[in-house]
């Protein structure tokens, strides 16, 4: 006799049982090159350079401290003074310590600030091409994305259509920024900052300022204009940042939030909710790293030096399209006659031994173009831009 186990099929987990995003293009790239012997890996968002010694000692001292219990959620009290002693000083107004939160990660300082701001059915304007997870955490919370494509001038450097914007913001609940930006180098000045600010509070509409990239500029500014140089304690902003790209620690997952004054709780209920704040021994190693100026000044030299490497190479290459970034450190390539960028980047791995990001892992808006990451030594970039130029060259033939 045959029946049937409802019961068993009921407690089968299918796909469909499960809430999903689109996969990273970047990884998948990334996942390639790993299998593939001899590949120069330049599409991750990291440095091949160490994190400050520093940093590095403080966490072993925490360690052997027995700094591993419970920590404030908020923070470790002497890094949130820190933060914004350090904020302060950078930028044009005043950051109370009242005012910081910190999180496990850049990314999570954005997913915390969207959870704060974010309803289902919302949208929330975000310019592209972007880090494609901050789109997926708007998704994830039930809201909707509406792109503002950066323009890209024929020489290929890109700005944002402000007056598009504003028709944009109307009916909006939150405007994502991210300057310097990740994957174009596209930084605003505070000129483009204040014009935002203001549209922002003209429509009632959150801005959340992604600025993890602020100290990696390539004039004589400590920092990239800030909406710390212009924002009210009370204004509808929030700024997001990591120690991730400016001490050169992406794998210790330290970052933090300036939120309204007056609303900090809030946020720390939230933060306790994601993730119960961020282990003491790293929170030790980013004190150290704030102290550490003279590590920013380094990486930032270091980051000038492939910026120049690449832009050196990409002069012998016909059909791209580039312009040196005001911020972060990639080179956000077009490449004339390109339609499919992941499949291309597969084959600049598998067969020219260079890994970089396919324009199309930045949303609908980047394709046609890739993203190499530069802050890398430059016996490692004059090696793949070497295999790079040639893979391009090989590739796009006729």
């Amino acid at each position: 006799m045959f029946y049937l186990d409802t019961a068993r099929l009921n407690r089968q987990i299918t796909t469909m049982d499960i809430i999903t995003v689109p996969s990273s293009r970047i990884v998948e790239i990334a996942r390639l090159a790993f299998a593939t012997p001899d590949v120069d890996l330049l599409c991750f968002g990291e440095s091949d350079q160490p994190s400050p010694n520093g940093a590095r000692d403080a966490a072993i001292a925490s360690l052997e401290a027995g700094e591993t219990r419970y920590p404030d959620v908020r923070g470790l009290p002497a890094l949130r003074e820190a933060l914004a002693d350090y904020l302060s000083l950078l930028h044009e107004k005043t950051v109370q310590e009242t005012r910081i939160q910190v999180t496990a990660s850049g990314m999570a300082a954005i997913s915390v600030a969207l959870a704060a701001t974010v309803q289902a059915g919302q949208q929330v304007v975000m310019h592209s091409p972007a880090w494609p997870n901050v789109a997926n955490a708007v998704h994830l919370r039930g809201a909707t994305v509406r792109d503002l494509k950066l323009v890209e001038d024929p020489d290929g450097r890109f700005r944002l259509d402000l007056d598009r914007l504003d028709q944009m913001l109307a009916g909006a609940r939150a405007f994502i920024l991210n300057s310097p930006n990740n994957p174009t180098g596209w930084t605003a000045t505070r000129e483009e900052l204040a014009a935002i600010l203001d549209m922002t509070r003209r429509h009632g509409v959150w801005l959340i300022a992604d600025e993890v990239y602020s100290r990696l500029v390539y004039d004589d500014r400590l920092a990239a204009p800030s909406m710390l140089d212009l924002a009210e304690p009370d204004d509808r902003v929030i700024v997001c940042n990591s120690f991730s790209k400016t001490w050169i620690m992406t794998g210790w997952r330290l970052g933090w939030l300036v939120v309204p004054e007056g609303t900090r709780d809030r946020f720390t209920d939230l933060v306790e909710v994601a993730h119960s704040g961020v282990a003491p021994f790293i929170q030790q190693a980013g004190l150290a790293a704030i102290e550490d100026m003279d590590a920013v000044t380094a990486f930032r030299g270091h980051c000038a030096r492939g910026r120049a490497l690449v832009a050196a190479a990409l002069r012998g290459v016909n059909g791209v399209r580039y312009q040196a970034p005001a911020g972060a450190f990639y080179a956000f390539v077009g490449v004339e006659g390109l339609r499919d960028s992941l499949d291309l980047a597969r084959k600049l791995v598998t067969k020219h031994g260079v890994a970089v990001a396919p324009g199309s892992a930045f949303g609908d808006a980047g394709e046609g173009s890739l993203r190499i990451c530069f802050a890398q030594s430059a016996m490692r970039i004059e090696r793949a831009m070497e295999r790079l130029s040639d893979g391009l060259r090989a590739e796009m033939r006729g």
